[in-house]
């Protein structure tokens, strides 16, 4: 890793602004940002970007490296207006830890100064090696073909017509299935990562299969008799099948359509390869990508390696102690993302509603639910007409009792909630609301009660997800 260069990731075109504070937030003490005193006897100290990266960075530091957050209580992350000293004050340190973003653009700024004009910071880009975890902003499937789920399908008598293949990390079309062979090829595989694939199955009445592990019918993958066992592992979720990598080289992989643990159909008339390579080039990143990789527990692990392995080259000396760190912390992660698993298995429906920007499209795709926003990835984003109407429909349409809403999207002081909260409130048979935090600020509350990230996704997000899911 080369940790004197950022590493160069395609990104949005411009900064994203912040939001406002939320009123129903405490404010911050002046010069207090939450984050302790930041000394503790320390050898080494750093600064990092927002909140996420400086508890992860501090539980990796421990005692022998500490972190300082600049962004106040109260306030979120991209989008944040630094002080005129913020860059001196990084450059007196020994690490700066950021995301090579566009929406923190700041951060970018200083990162690009420090290389330029300092040779004593070491600067630790967290984004580098996720290029193939990175969701496009818009990724749905290019295909607008609804699932006839209101169809009564006799497995028995199904016929496969056509069958097209998707990337689910960028939502692209990559190969279809013609007659009794294949066009296209299946995205690689990066070593110690995974890539995604979706399934489209269409009968020969031109119906779309409905796919997932609550469905009638499931896509699967298993490499064939014969190849290579040693290169990846496949897993099925129902709805979309996950290669995970073991080894660098080639296999060859057949797809199936099953039900009732039944494979129906398959395409073992013509296999396709799948590869597992050492990385991904930059270019594979889609170009418009979702920033908000902080929400995710399994992406999460991967930040706090990269954070221990800079640690390491900074502290030679304690590179063993970052590593111990890191790797006990990634086992508090491993338990926050069993336990959205158990939330997602749990749940009686697949769609929430938040009333607020979209900052969780990397929980929806790994756990496989949906959560509505009425407007995208910006937090400036003011909803239409047509968005509050089809917020409206969602929440009757799917009888959601719970409206999510983001507790630093509260404009006014004197709200308890956004004001979409209430008016789908009023217009709905929903009676209850909860937060949902994108775990990109914290508050003076919950430093208070010491929440971390783990304890914002454990005492917050997961327990407001199973009201808003049905999973109590």
């Amino acid at each position: 890793m080369d940790l004197s260069r950022r590493s160069i990731l395609k990104t949005t075109g411009g900064a994203l602004a912040g939001a406002a504070f939320a009123g129903c937030l405490s404010e911050p003490e002046e010069g207090d940002s939450g984050n302790g005193d930041g000394d503790g006897g320390a050898s080494y100290n750093g600064y990092a970007a927002f909140f996420a990266l400086w508890d992860w960075a501090e539980h990796v530091g421990g005692d022998a490296m500490t972190f300082e957050n600049p962004i106040e209580a109260g306030e979120m992350g991209h989008g944040w207006e630094p002080p005129a000293d913020i860059q001196r004050d990084i450059a007196e340190s020994d690490v700066f830890i950021y995301l090579d973003t566009a929406e923190f653009s700041w951060a970018q700024n200083v990162a690009t100064d420090l290389e330029t004009d300092y040779d004593d910071v070491t600067i630790i880009d967290a984004m580098a090696g996720l290029e193939a975890q990175l969701l496009a902003i818009d990724r749905d499937p290019e295909d607008d073909r609804e699932p006839a789920r209101d169809h009564d399908f006799d497995p028995n008598d199904v016929e496969v017509a056509g069958f097209d293949v998707y990337d689910g990390q960028s939502g692209e079309e990559v190969a279809y299935w013609h007659g009794d062979h294949w066009h296209g090829e299946l995205p690689e595989v990066p070593l110690e990562g995974s890539a995604t694939v979706e399934g489209v199955f269409e009968d020969d009445e031109g119906r779309v299969l409905p796919l997932g592990d609550d469905e009638q019918f499931q896509i699967d993958a298993r490499i064939i008799d014969g190849a290579n066992e040693d290169v990846l592992e496949i897993e099925s979720h129902g709805d979309h099948v996950e290669f995970h990598a073991l080894d660098v080289g080639r296999t060859r992989v057949v797809f199936e359509l099953v039900a009732d643990g039944e494979v129906l159909w398959d395409t073992s008339a013509d296999n396709m390869t799948a590869e597992v390579v050492e990385e991904l080039s930059e270019s594979d990143a889609p170009e418009f990508y979702d920033p908000h990789v902080w929400v995710d527990p399994i992406i999460a692990q991967d930040v706090v390696e990269t954070i221990a392995d800079g640690l390491g080259e900074v502290d030679p000396d304690n590179a063993e102690t970052y590593a111990e760190n890191a790797a006990a912390y990634n086992e508090r992660l491993d338990e926050v993302d069993r336990q959205f698993e158990e939330l997602a298995a749990e749940a009686d429906r697949d769609v929430a509603v938040l009333a607020g920007h979209d900052s969780f499209q990397y929980i929806e795709h790994r756990y496989g639910f949906e959560i509505y926003t009425p407007v995208g990835i910006s937090p400036d984003a003011a909803e239409t007409e047509s968005d509050i109407s089809e917020a409206i429909s969602i929440v009757e349409e799917h009888d959601i009792d719970t409206i999510l809403y983001d507790p630093f999207e509260t404009p006014n002081p004197d709200e308890d909630v956004p004001q979409m909260v209430e008016v789908l409130l009023e217009n709905t048979d929903a009676e209850g609301y909860a937060p949902l935090s994108p775990a990109e600020g914290t508050t003076e509350e919950w430093n208070e009660q010491e929440w971390g990230w783990i304890e914002q996704m454990e005492e917050m997000n997961i327990p407001s997800l199973r009201l808003a899911l049905g999973a109590e």
